[in-house]
């Protein structure tokens, strides 16, 4: 595979508590997403934040790593579920900090042997490169079946 490279561009206007920025992919597949302080660490009010990307892109990786796994097993997915929720809180000594990823997962796969899905999305959390980063950076990752 070859170097991926992405980029997202972030503007910004005011003070962290008042102020509010919008993200855009450069891609264009998403533009001028907002978000501010007041809609990350409390009602969303349509706006999104760090952690719901941070989110979405470890769930995307993960629906990705677990359908290459299932196809190489023979038993490509049918349809997958993926939802992932990013924990941020606060840790004495170093202030607010990503302290978990927690995923739930629904398979359909034809054929799949049910006691060998385990297997698979273990193997799936292994092969994700947002699990290995996560989790290399002290991150609990924790995959449930939904």
């Amino acid at each position: 595979m070859p170097r991926i490279e992405r980029t997202a561009d972030v503007t910004w206007d005011g003070n962290v508590a008042r102020g509010e920025g919008s993200v855009t992919g450069e891609t264009g597949a998403f533009t001028a997403l907002p978000f501010s302080l007041p809609s990350r660490i409390g009602a969303a009010q349509g706006k999104t934040s760090p952690e719901e990307l941070l989110a979405a892109a470890h769930a995307g990786c993960f629906t990705m790593s677990l359908a290459n796994e299932l196809s190489s097993d023979g038993t490509p997915p049918g349809h997958l579920d993926v939802r992932c929720t990013i924990v941020m809180d606060e840790v004495p000594d170093q202030g607010h900090q990503i302290v978990g990823s927690n995923i739930v997962v629904r398979v359909e796969a034809e054929g799949a042997p049910e006691d060998a899905l385990s297997a698979v999305i273990e193997r799936a959390h292994a092969s994700c490169p947002f699990s290995t980063l996560l989790t290399n950076a002290g991150v609990e990752v924790t995959i449930e079946r939904g």
